[in-house]
């Protein structure tokens, strides 16, 4: 499974904002400056997200977008599907009950484990988790650089 270059620019889009204060809508171009995203594919990203209620957008002087709920309450497996679609490692996990080996196939059993093992490892990560990562990451290069 490798997910698209679209998941991965939302997923860097989120955590932004998951760093940002939540009440400060941020200008999309600034997002796409920060992590050189394409403006235009940006966009196409903000709104899928904002359709699927992850992120909160609005136009004119005060818009920008900002995260729809704290970031704690979203998954890196729900940006991801969001954008990518369902997590699946092979097609016959897709419609089970369409696979005419479901019930005695090995493999079946197999892939199917493992997409749940992925998808559940994916649920337990959250945005305020992964934002709480990046500033210890970066108190801790901070504390370094000043001889600390």
């Amino acid at each position: 499974m490798e997910i698209t270059r679209q998941a991965d620019y939302a997923v860097r889009a989120v955590l932004e904002l998951a760093l940002r204060d939540p009440e400060v809508r941020v200008p999309r171009e600034e997002i796409a400056a920060e992590h050189g995203i394409p403006a235009p594919f940006l966009t196409k990203i903000v709104a899928r997200l904002a359709a699927e209620g992850i992120l909160d957008t609005r136009r004119g002087v005060k818009g920008g977008v900002r995260l729809a709920r704290p970031a704690a309450q979203i998954t890196l497996l729900e940006v991801i599907e969001a954008i990518d679609g369902p997590v699946l490692l092979n097609r016959c996990t897709r419609r089970p009950a369409e696979c005419p080996r479901d019930n005695h196939c090995v493999v079946h059993r197999l892939w199917t484990a493992l997409r749940d093992d992925l998808r559940g490892r994916l649920a337990r990560v959250d945005f305020g988790a992964l934002a709480r990562q990046v500033r210890t990451a970066t108190d801790s290069t901070l504390a370094r650089a000043k001889g600390g």
